[in-house]
């Protein structure tokens, strides 16, 4: 069974390529896929027939509201009788639900399509806004009308819910409405455009991958993955769900008979390969006389500049994963080689499945962080402050490539987390910071980002939907000083062992420092183990306060209803984040004699005089290690359970499998030249 050609193999061709292989399973792909099967399973990731009833329920439920706001709106705008008794509302799921995907406690994609007369912003934010306040099992109601795709996100009888509307040109929607069909798009606005094509690229991909239920498996399983090592949120930059499920049904395009143990590791062996921006995509893009915008680099000079590129295949097909910028590309990159590097030891029997979702640790990978505070009068206020500051994280991290060049790299991490001894309402972000692999260091170089920070927190105070107690507060923390809310165990040293690329770098380190000055740094960070120094016992982090404006608005509007141990904690943030300023001479000495200073850490705050308030200085250095607590350039640890035996054996058995590998995938983008498809898509382009 093993190797053999064609097994299973359907005589329709997947994708706008040949398959990269038709081989079928051996006896020991059917023998880990069933262990992956039950490892996913035993982790919790299929739901109960209890939840999924109780889900069928809320849809339908929620069906019912829809389709009573129609007809009532129907019967006020004085249409008749039979008007009346026709009108329609319909709801249809998208996303991990409507691709079978979805697991307990998942959010529910939802999608209301109505008729042309029921509008979006009127009806839809107002009027069935206000029905759905009223509704008992309704809570944690929250409109976003001028979001991309606008949308109300709400939780009905404890299911979140985030509901999209779709107006289309037809007076009355028949129950067996054919979403996929093009005429949906008549006559509708972008808006729409995006709102409905969340069903139809979900019902594309289920037609466009060879076995259903392999890609299903396969899907639901790189999720996880990517949850465990902190690359799933579209929102900032990184893998969202449309993104994965488009990755995965193209690799089950190339190997079409593979079963999910084979394509999860396929999956690893093509995207560390990829030569990206080639864009990923399960068909030809498709143009039409409705003239909906489509990708194409060639006429839209914005889609140039798209670095992963995930085109979507229902029309007008898109690049779904816009966000993606060079550092979180960086970060994907680093997480796809390590998936790779498990997946050898998983087929050469070194490692179970567990290995492979490993929970990534972030606050043992940089010694350097920003750390965003988001404050609010109270947790309703906060949820909508929350999710504009999460969606603007994606600019900063944009912003400060483009002021440092790209020489300065950020990785956002997508967890929230929330200091429940502060009185008012909070929660904080990080990001961790480093020096772009590979730049040679100068003495004394730094990377000011003092006015990237500004005009990061300027453009969040621009939000529309602004309330007084509604702050932000961008701070530089070192690892030690991470706060004790998100690490409870605190700061612990690791002795994980480095990948062979950041041990080749830190050598070639070592040989541009002369004897003499490595013997004292050396002599300095054992002199300096344990001991206790003051610029270090206090948390040196330097706030971006509120606009001058902002704070005006502070002075005529008081408090804006905070109590007065929310305005302590919030007076107590301010003065932590100032405590540097008194300090800052001694500061100055502290980084001189401290072991972090010693080891030239990669970002360290800078202030100059008490003019610098709310300034965030960063100067770039390479990171020297001599043990401890080591900071991977890559991003991520690896695994110290296989020794380094190990670690060759996989890595020449994968490259020999890579030399088949890669001469098969010279037909998807040739080395050196103009991608074969890029080309065959969009002819003379590049």
């Amino acid at each position: 069974m093993g190797g053999s050609e064609g097994v299973g193999a359907s005589s329709k061709q997947f994708g706008v390529t040949k398959p990269i292989s038709m081989a079928g399973p051996s006896a020991t792909d059917l023998q880990r896929t069933r262990e992956l099967e039950k490892f996913l399973a035993v982790s919790g990731l299929y739901e109960s027939k209890d939840e999924a009833a109780k889900r069928e329920e809320v849809l339908h439920r929620l069906g019912e509201i829809v389709k009573s706001w129609v007809k009532q709106l129907t019967r006020l705008r004085g249409y008749t009788g039979q008007m009346v008794e026709d009108a329609n509302a319909i709801i249809l799921t998208f996303g991990s639900y409507r691709l079978g995907v979805h697991g307990p406690g998942a959010d529910l994609d939802t999608l209301c399509i109505g008729p042309s007369y029921v509008t979006r912003e009127e009806d839809f934010f107002y009027t069935l806004h206000d029905i759905l306040a009223n509704v008992e099992e309704v809570t944690e109601l929250q409109p976003i009308p001028d979001a991309h795709v606008p949308v109300m996100k709400f939780k009905f009888d404890g299911i979140s819910i985030d509901l999209l509307y779709a107006s289309i040109s037809r007076l009355v929607l028949p129950e067996d409405l054919d979403i996929s069909d093009v005429s949906v798009l008549h006559n509708v606005d972008e808006p729409t455009v995006r709102s409905l094509n969340g069903c139809r690229v979900a019902d594309q991909i289920l037609k466009l991958v060879p076995n259903i239920e392999h890609f299903r498996t396969t899907l639901r399983c790189l999720k996880f993955w990517a949850k465990r090592r902190g690359i799933y949120s579209n929102v900032t930059g990184f893998l969202g769900g449309v993104n994965l499920a488009l990755l995965v049904a193209r690799v089950c395009q190339f190997y079409p008979n593979a079963v999910p143990s084979m394509l999860v590791s396929r999956f690893f062996r093509v995207y560390t390969q990829w030569r990206w921006p080639t864009p990923v995509m399960l068909c030809p893009i498709e143009e039409n006389e409705l003239g909906f915008p489509v990708w194409h680099p060639g006429k839209n000079p914005r889609d140039r500049s798209h670095h992963m590129p995930i085109i979507t295949p229902a029309y007008p097909c898109m690049n779904s994963s816009y966000n993606v910028s060079t550092s979180t590309l960086r970060v994907m990159m680093d997480q796809f080689q390590y998936g790779n590097k498990i997946c050898g030891e998983i087929e050469l029997s070194r490692a179970c499945w567990k290995a492979l979702f490993e929970q990534y640790s972030f606050f043992e990978s940089y010694k350097n962080y920003l750390q965003v505070d988001v404050v609010a009068a109270d947790a309703d206020d906060l949820r909508s402050w929350k999710g504009w500051v999460e969606s603007r994280l994606r600019q900063l991290t944009l912003m400060i490539e483009r002021d440092t060049f790209g020489k300065l790299q950020c990785h956002p991490y997508h967890h929230e987390f929330v200091d429940t001894s502060r009185q008012c309402a909070h929660c904080a972000f990080f990001m961790g910071l480093q020096r772009k692999q590979g730049e040679v260091v100068q003495e004394g170089q730094q990377f000011d980002i003092r006015g990237t920070v500004e005009e990061f927190r300027h453009s969040v105070n621009m939000y529309m939907f602004w309330k007084p107690g509604m702050e932000i507060y961008v701070s530089h923390v070192r690892r030690r000083q991470i706060p004790f809310y998100v690490v409870p165990d605190g700061y612990k040293r690791s002795r994980l062992s480095r990948p062979t690329s950041q041990v080749e770098n830190c050598k070639s380190f070592h040989n541009e420092v002369s004897g003499t000055e490595h013997v004292e740094r050396i002599r300095k960070r054992k002199n300096n183990d344990g001991v206790d120094v003051r610029g270090d016992a206090i948390v040196k982090r330097q706030s971006a306060s509120p606009s001058e404006d902002r704070l005006a608005r502070h002075s005529s509007l008081g408090t804006g209803g905070l109590s007065v141990e929310a305005v302590s904690d919030r007076q107590e943030l301010r003065n932590v984040e100032c405590n540097h300023l008194s300090n800052s001479g001694q500061d100055e000495l502290d980084r001189t004699e401290s072991p972090e200073a010693a080891s030239n850490s990669s970002v360290i705050t800078s202030v100059g005089s008490s003019e610098d308030t709310g300034s965030v200085t960063v100067a770039g250095c390479v990171e020297e290690s001599t043990g401890g607590v080591e900071m991977m350039n890559n991003g991520w640890f690896e695994d110290s359970t296989y020794g380094n035996d190990s670690v060759t054996l996989v890595k020449n058995i994968v490259a020999s499998g890579n030399e088949v590998f890669q001469h098969e995938l010279q037909e998807q983008f040739q080395i050196g030249q103009p991608s074969a498809l890029m080309c065959k898509v969009f002819p003379g382009v590049l």
